[in-house]
């Protein structure tokens, strides 16, 4: 949830979404965004860093149907509540939703072959793609779509391995966050007035969560009564440039929702059919919303690894063009995202639009460059030049990636 939004940005994302080519809104599709080829790029990248997340956390990656029957709705409770939000229709004498969200369909997989205590933890993740129905004057750019893409994650634990794997999810989400400097704010949200299971359990549950977060040395504030009704939850908060306060990561402990409805076992050391207990973890939110923010926090300059272009080369004549492709071959090697400027303009209008782009780096090549096997660097937010030999540069700019 987010306060403060009627304050106005220094730029919208939208504005900066247009001068960079990154996305856009179409009255055909309300609330669904057009990716274009750079907005593609910084999507793709946020997925492959969210894969690394999950990789070297023991997750296994999942897929699961968009549409589906809408009984696993009524099983899960969402049809009940949450029916309004949703996209569905007739399919003979079946009712079918588009899902919004992944929890219900991570069950199935679970549930799709008997599980031992020895097979848990199970970390099962999935980036997908969900449908919300909502009211078109409520849609807000990237930060209200219809259509929305989360990186979600649901674990399959015993009791006593709670602690640690709120612990790793917490870790997980503060790594994430640190990457691009938000200040991030912990709360602990605890047991609301109307809550499925026993006061004892939740108190429990509670001490558990807030332990983690004290092992991870991450001071918290605790939000009384703003727990789901099936369990307390973490929620990670970030605060913009404008004061803005987003609501982006969570870690949510599950004990009723999935584990009763979905009638999920697991069997024990004695033998005998136990409930799992599930956490459901976030890091980004969504990445529409998540792409958002980030744009306007930087004005579109992104961290080199999102920039949809790297390296802008700029020739000054005709004469270097053959020196120009031998660097881009080069800086390709190191999987670098690179764009020739080769046209017919002056050397200024071609630096000026691409700064304009907030291209990370920008290197003048003419006929000195290719005699003496250098480039000439500028770098983002620096007003110096400086001439580099071109491996120079290609181990400068490796090393300083995330």
């Amino acid at each position: 949830m987010a306060k403060d939004r009627d304050k106005k940005p220094s730029q919208d994302h939208r504005d900066i979404s247009r001068e960079l080519d990154l996305f856009s809104f179409q009255e055909v599709a309300p609330g669904a965004p057009f990716w274009h080829p750079k907005g593609m790029i910084i999507f793709r990248e946020l997925e492959k860093y969210a894969r690394k997340i999950n990789d070297e956390g023991g997750y296994s990656e999942t897929s699961t149907p968009i549409l589906v029957k809408k009984e696993v709705f009524e099983k899960s409770g969402h049809w009940q509540y949450f029916r309004e939000n949703m996209f569905y229709f007739k399919d003979g004498n079946d009712t079918l939703a588009l899902k919004p969200m992944n929890c219900p369909e991570s069950t199935y997989i679970y549930s799709s072959k008997v599980r031992s205590w020895r097979d848990l933890p199970l970390r099962l993740a999935e980036i997908g793609r969900l449908h919300r129905n909502e009211r078109s004057g409520t849609l807000g750019g990237m930060f209200r779509v219809r259509q929305l893409t989360m990186d979600d994650a649901h674990i399959y634990c015993r009791k006593d391995q709670i602690e640690d794997e709120v612990s790793k999810t917490i870790k997980e989400i503060n790594s994430f966050y640190s990457l691009f400097g938000f200040k991030t704010e912990y709360f602990l949200a605890t047991r609301p007035e109307k809550a499925l299971g026993k006061k004892e359990l939740w108190d429990e549950a509670e001490k558990i969560m807030a332990s983690a977060l004290k092992k991870n040395k991450i001071p918290f504030k605790e939000a009384p009564g703003e727990g789901a009704f099936y369990g307390p939850k973490i929620e990670v908060h970030i605060r913009d440039s404008q004061g803005r306060d987003w609501q982006l990561g969570t870690s949510q402990l599950d004990f009723f929702m999935l584990p009763e409805k979905f009638d999920l076992y697991y069997i024990g050391e004695n033998g005998k059919k136990e409930k799992p207990v599930v956490i459901h973890r976030a890091i980004f939110g969504s990445f529409e919303r998540f792409i958002g923010i980030l744009l306007e926090e930087n004005g579109g300059a992104l961290p080199l690894w999102l920039a949809p272009v790297q390296v802008a080369l700029l020739s000054i004549n005709d004469k270097v063009k053959k020196y120009c492709l031998e660097i881009i071959r080069n800086l390709h090697k190191i999987n670098l995202r690179v764009f020739l400027d080769d046209r017919n303009e002056t050397i200024g209008k071609k630096i000026r639009e691409a700064e304009l782009q907030k291209i990370p780096y920008i290197l003048v090549i003419g006929e000195k460059e290719e005699k003496d096997g250098t480039v000439n660097v500028r770098e983002r937010g620096k007003k110096e030049q400086k001439s580099m030999k071109l491996d120079d540069f290609a181990k400068e700019i490796s090393t300083g990636d995330k």
